[in-house]
């Protein structure tokens, strides 16, 4: 797995190598201190996964995020110190297939770098719920009658929920009492009727969408 660093704090940037630096799949293929360069890197290089902070210079880690996204870039992975639910919240929206804390475990970074590159997503309900909620709450939301959401079976919907409550594909699978590929079937599914890009949107349209209520 081919990483990029993207933080404008240089020792931030280090002790992320170091942690990465022992793993034997993944590569370093670059590092930079401002959203701009981070695009650019993106480009240029044949990444798979961005690790990136939002306060920066030159252009924030959102719209960076934005712009990785928009062109099928490599998967956007934001870190934080997660004093800002606001701007986690817009990363998510701007793309990012999750987010993580500066505080992490090693453990924890490498294997949400491995889940993301495997084409799943941060969905830490310690986290991720808590930046919806906060997000979302207060707002006004409609029934669950989207027109996507319409497009749901009545098990695909039942899959979206438990999704939007942070649960993984096997937990869901003993959830519903059915097959982990079928759980997998059915993500994909969901997916492709909401015209979402991964797991993390699909949860925040859940929500917007009254399908899922903050609790």
């Amino acid at each position: 797995m081919r990483i990029i660093l993207v933080d404008d704090q240089v020792l931030v940037r280090r002790a992320f190598a170091l942690m990465l630096s022992v793993e034997d799949d993944i590569e370093l293929v670059g590092e930079c201190g401002t959203g701009a360069e981070a695009v650019e890197l993106a480009a240029a290089t044949q990444s798979d996964i961005v690790l990136m902070d939002i306060e920066m210079p030159v252009m924030d880690g959102i719209e960076a995020t934005r712009r990785i996204t928009s062109t099928d870039g490599p998967e956007v992975i934001v870190l934080t110190t997660f004093d800002r639910d606001d701007y986690l919240f817009e990363a998510l929206r701007a793309g990012a297939a999750g987010f993580l804390l500066k505080n992490a475990e090693p453990e924890r970074l490498v294997e949400s770098i491995r889940t993301v590159a495997d084409g799943g997503a941060l969905l830490a309900p310690e986290v991720t719920r808590r930046v919806i909620v906060e997000a979302v709450a207060g707002r006004r939301r409609p029934p669950a009658t989207s027109p996507q959401l319409e497009r749901l079976t009545g098990r695909e919907r039942d899959v979206l929920v438990l999704v939007a409550r942070g649960l993984s594909n096997a937990e869901i699978a003993e959830e519903l009492f059915v097959g982990e590929a079928t759980v997998k079937t059915h993500v994909s599914a969901c997916l492709a009727k909401l015209g979402v890009r991964d797991r993390v949107q699909a949860v925040i349209h859940a929500y917007e969408n009254g399908l899922v209520s903050p609790s």
